[in-house]
């Protein structure tokens, strides 16, 4: 089969397209023919060698992908060969044939596209930041850090289908920021040209939002911190610009304000059931319509270090797409 190979880790000119094994599947895993995967940031630091969890060499990037059942292994449940389903994988997307956990691996409608499905990854993740770590109450403000991106874009969709009052985003251009508006937020900051404290104060009327989705870290994050409400919790589930932030205990201390860390692969080792709920969960509201996945980018999977040089211009927006 052909696979996008990682032989030694940098930029995307390390990844090689090239022939490679064709995987077995175990007892509990299926055998998945690709017809989309998807490109995340954290395959940009598998890519790099930066992830908190190193992947040996060499490797396959990708983790989430969509296609057909190509066998079952003994244990794959109610699995059948033919059918379309979406996975999440620790590794391998990137590649004709992907083996993945039979219990990480759902079954999708005839009606549902597949580019719809594409980005489970990123859905399972804006919808438990808002529920599990975030825990949005209906009316509660909620203020999206780079709103326009995979999680960014689908978690203000999810926020405002979940009741939330106030839905803010952050974005780098008035084109995210138009994407973004149209996605469903009331209110967007650019944040080349608006400082985010004093405009957040002023869009709550001083009050401060009561949760931040926050991917990007660092400033970002400080920031954020300044204009929380009493009571309001920032979810921090990446960091993007490669840097962390800083939480005065007084702050958090004085009004009951929280920061809560959310990663799933660590609920996927940890507590598989938390992950198996949200897949059925987003799955149902893009079957019904409720919540898009935005496409931001298509490229044959023999282009996949153009792909990722896309990603890393930050110009691109939703999820960008892999295809055999």
């Amino acid at each position: 089969m052909k696979a996008v190979m990682v032989n030694r880790y940098g930029g995307p000119e390390v990844l090689t397209y090239q022939e490679a094994p064709e995987p077995t599947p175990g007892p509990d895993e299926v055998l998945i023919r690709t017809e989309v995967a998807s490109v995340n940031f954290a395959d940009l630091k598998a890519r790099r060698g930066t992830d908190s969890v190193t992947t040996p060499l060499p490797l396959i990037p990708g983790h989430e992908v969509v296609g057909t059942v190509e066998a079952v292994g003994e244990q794959g449940h109610t699995l059948c060969v033919g059918q379309r389903v979406t996975a999440v994988v620790t590794s391998g997307a990137y590649a004709e044939l992907v083996v993945a956990p039979a219990v990480f691996t759902f079954p999708l409608p005839d009606t549902l596209a597949s580019e719809a499905a594409a980005g489970l990854v990123v859905l399972m993740t804006a919808f438990n930041v808002l529920t599990l770590a975030g825990r949005l109450s209906a009316g509660e403000s909620v203020l999206v850090q780079a709103a326009a991106g995979g999680v960014g874009s689908t978690a203000v969709q999810f926020a405002k289908r979940l009741g939330a009052g106030l839905v803010i985003g952050t974005v780098g251009s008035e084109q995210k920021g138009g994407l973004v508006r149209e996605l469903g937020a009331d209110q967007v900051i650019n944040y080349r040209h608006e400082p985010l404290t004093p405009r957040v104060l002023q869009l709550t009327n001083g009050a401060g939002v009561d949760l931040i989705l926050d991917s990007v870290g660092g400033s970002t994050f400080d920031a954020g911190l300044h204009c929380l409400a009493p009571g309001g919790r920032i979810v921090i589930f990446g960091h993007t610009s490669g840097e962390s932030g800083h939480a005065p205990t007084t702050i958090l201390q004085e009004e009951n304000r929280a920061v809560i860390g959310y990663r799933g692969r660590a609920y996927l080792k940890r507590r598989p059931a938390v992950m198996t709920q949200a897949a059925t969960a987003v799955l149902q509201h893009v079957a019904d319509g409720d919540v898009r996945l935005v496409i931001g980018g298509r490229f044959a999977l023999r282009d996949a270090a153009t792909a990722h040089q896309f990603v890393e211009g930050r110009e691109s927006v939703g999820k960008v797409l892999l295809f055999p």
